[in-house]
């Protein structure tokens, strides 16, 4: 059976701010290792039995930096398919069963979300093996995690009588995530499994199914595929179908009523990296019990996660916190609260503010920029253009620029006219001019840009012509 990897990548990871925002969620970034979760998900596929290039179902607004890591790694994916509003894992899935079974009349997916951590690869690959013995049986196979700990933060699958030719068996039921007492029973009984959120099903089987359960869903995902268009390497949905589709999880719209859902058991060193304490959970710990990374000095501290992204972090004579630094936002919690940090979003979002979304520095699909200081009718900002890419062509109604370049070679075009600036030049873009940046260059363009107006926003952006095709 042909297998087609299929990675799930819309979440937003709220309960790891201040690393983890809505323009860099957790799954593209480097967590627990150099790579990304979503470039670890990717790379240890290397070496499954017939599986192909991933298929990526993404947000729209990560879809660059999404292509980027892919490239980092030197993977092609088969495609990726841009969500324009965010509708939950059912018509995600939907929609990518829906391309491969246009391609393939026996395809076969495994559905993977991009920020899990499996520390046990061949033991990964080898519960893989096992699920395609039960989808050629005629089931609908999800992973079900063997737990080690009565976890309170999961949902968990009881298990059934065993299937025939492998270890898979039926699922007796889905359960929401238990008080205490009852995931001390559910441990103890030995009849449950963690839900981890992976799947494996045959495309037809899968489609057919949910057409019988939830024909909403697929007629919705139908239109939204059909109006979809080709856009560089992505395709974008249909809007307005994909924003009419229910909002639904696969566990609900079909596991919990099919009649043809299997769990294999999974042993595999798995966590979905949910809060900041399961990286404590899973991090290299010094005699002390402590998890550091970054610029940190520690004296008299225990069982502690610090770290430390932008400047130096001291902590002297605590215990038990989670301390997590970035250039605009110091996260202090006890690691027992690590949940709770969650809240700090919400009032963050309530507050109108922006540290819940964007990093200082905030990548674009032509390099990146990041805010030095910001006055009243001023703003000042350091730009890196990547060799060979350019901004947007356009003009703004409420502010003034000015562009003094610090590395590298920048052609600027102003109202029609070229201007090639070096380092140490610099141009000025008065009000209304319609302009470009550009790297002409074989190394990155370094920039410091003084923006001045009445308004500073990002959005008083008017684009003419861009060679990403944004809006």
């Amino acid at each position: 059976m042909p297998l087609y990897p299929v990675i799930l990548s819309g979440g937003s990871g709220t309960r790891l701010w201040p690393l983890s925002r809505a323009a860099l969620p957790k799954q593209l970034l480097p967590l627990a290792g150099d790579n990304t979760m979503l470039q670890e998900t990717v790379l240890r596929l290397a070496g499954l039995p017939g599986a192909g290039a991933p298929l990526i179902v993404c947000n729209n607004d990560h879809r660059f930096l999404i292509a980027e890591q892919l490239r980092d790694i030197g993977v092609s994916p088969l495609g990726i398919f841009l969500e324009p509003i965010g509708r939950n894992t059912a018509p995600a899935a939907a929609v990518a069963a829906l391309h491969l079974l246009r391609q393939d009349a026996d395809a076969v997916m495994l559905l993977l979300p991009a920020d899990h951590l499996i520390a046990d690869v061949p033991a990964f690959h080898a519960a893989i093996a096992e699920g395609l013995k039960a989808v050629a049986a005629g089931h609908l196979v999800t992973f079900g995690i063997v737990p080690d700990a009565p976890e309170t933060g999961y949902g968990y699958i009881q298990q059934g009588e065993s299937l025939a030719g492998g270890t898979a068996r039926r699922v007796a039921r889905f359960v929401e995530k238990p008080n205490r007492e009852n995931a001390e029973k559910f441990l103890a009984s030995g009849e449950y499994f963690w839900n981890s959120g992976m799947f494996l099903f045959s495309c037809r089987q899968f489609l057919d199914e949910l057409n019988a359960l939830r024909p909403d869903i697929i007629a919705a995902c139908e239109q939204a595929l059909d109006g979809g268009r080709h856009d560089l390497d992505f395709c974008r949905l249909d809007k307005g179908a994909f924003a009419a589709c229910p909002s639904d999880s696969i566990d609900y719209a079909l596991m919990e009523r099919t009649r043809h859902a299997a769990v294999v058991p999974a042993d595999i060193g798995w966590n979905d990296i949910g809060a900041w304490s399961a990286l404590w959970d899973v991090g290299d710990k010094d005699a002390a019990g402590n998890v550091q990374r970054g610029d940190v000095y520690l004296d008299g501290v225990n069982d502690s996660l610090v770290r430390a992204e932008s400047r130096m972090v001291a902590a002297i004579g605590v215990a038990n916190l989670l301390i997590v630094e970035t250039p605009d936002a110091v996260l202090v919690a006890d690691r027992s609260r690590a949940q709770d940090v969650k809240k700090v979003v919400d009032y963050l979002k309530a507050s109108g503010r922006s540290e819940h979304e964007f990093h200082t520095r905030v990548f674009r699909p032509w390099g990146w920029y990041e805010g030095i200081d910001l006055g009243d009718r001023f703003q000042v900002k350091r730009i890196m253009v990547k060799p060979g890419e350019k901004l947007s062509l356009q003009k703004h109604h409420h502010r003034a620029e000015h562009w003094i370049v610090v590395s590298g070679t920048a052609l600027i075009t102003r109202d029609g006219k070229e201007e090639l600036l070096c380092e140490d030049q610099s141009t000025y873009i008065p009000l209304g001019t319609i302009h470009r940046l550009e790297n002409p260059g074989r190394i990155p363009l370094h920039l410091i840009e003084v923006q001045s107006g009445s308004y500073l926003g990002e959005d008083d952006i008017v684009r003419f012509e861009d060679i990403y095709e944004r809006g």
